[in-house]
C-alpha cells in the first residue's frame, strides 16, 4: 500500500491538492512541541521502497517519472492556455516547481495560478499527472521534514513544530495550533528562514510545512 504524507490546510498552493478529494491525501490539524533536543517523540519510521520506473501489470499507463512528468506537463500547458501563459514548467522530476509558481502568483495577485485554476479548469489534468506521482519514501519524507524544521527553528522560527509519523503516514510540522496561527509567514524571520531551509525538503514537499 502506497504510504502518504499528509499535508497541513496552511498554504494557499495547498487549495491544488485538497480539491482533489479522489486521493489518499488528508488533512493534518494541531502539532506536536519538539522535545528539548528538537527530535519529535515518535514510532520508529517505517522503511519502505520508493518504486522505481513503472508497473503496467494492472493495465493503463506505467507509473514512472516519465510518465508522471508527461501528465504534469499537460497540466501546465492547461494552466498556461486558461490562467496565465508564463505558469513555469515542472521540474524533471515532474514535480511542479512551487518557487516559480509562487513568485508567479505574488507578482500578478491572481491567487487561481496557485489553486489549479478557477473553479477547477485544470482538475482533470491536475487528477491525472497525481494519480501517476511515483511512490515515495515514508523514511525519507519524514527525515527531510524534520531537518526542514530543524532548520526553521534555528532561523529564529522557534515555534515551528517536527513532523510526526502516524499511522504510516508522514504528518508535516510548522505551525503548533493552525486554526490560531502562532507562525507568521509574512514576517521576515519566517521569510528568510523559509529561504535558507528551502533545500532541506525533497522535491514533492515544497509547502507542506
Amino acid at each position: 500500500m502506497t504510504q502518504k504524507t499528509r499535508p497541513r490546510p496552511r498554504a494557499a498552493r495547498l487549495a491544488l491538492l485538497l480539491a482533489v478529494p479522489v486521493l489518499a491525501l488528508t488533512t493534518a490539524c494541531g502539532g506536536t512541541e519538539p522535545s528539548d533536543d528538537g527530535v519529535a517523540s515518535v514510532g520508529k519510521a517505517p522503511s519502505t521502497e520508493q518504486t522505481k520506473g513503472g508497473d503496467s501489470s494492472q493495465g493503463g499507463a506505467p507509473k514512472g517519472k516519465s510518465a508522471f512528468y508527461d501528465a504534469q506537463m499537460k497540466f501546465v500547458q492547461c494552466m498556461r492556455k486558461k490562467i496565465n501563459k508564463d505558469y513555469p514548467d515542472p521540474k524533471l522530476s515532474g514535480y511542479l516547481d512551487w518557487t516559480k509558481i509562487d513568485a508567479l502568483q505574488e507578482a500578478t495577485g491572481n491567487d487561481d495560478v496557485a489553486k489549479g485554476g478557477r473553479g477547477g479548469a485544470c482538475a482533470p489534468e491536475m487528477r491525472k499527472a497525481m494519480s501517476l506521482e511515483p511512490s515515495r519514501d515514508t523514511q525519507k519524507d519524514y527525515e527531510s521534514m524534520l531537518a526542514h524544521a530543524k532548520c526553521m527553528r534555528a532561523h529564529g522560527v522557534t515555534k515551528f513544530t517536527n513532523p510526526q509519523l502516524q499511522d504510516g503516514n508522514v504528518i508535516p510540522g510548522g505551525d503548533p495550533n493552525p486554526t490560531s496561527p502562532e507562525v507568521s509567514p509574512d514576517s521576515s524571520t519566517y521569510k528568510q528562514a523559509s529561504q535558507a531551509c528551502k533545500d532541506k525538503l525533497l522535491d514533492g514537499l515544497d509547502g507542506m510545512q
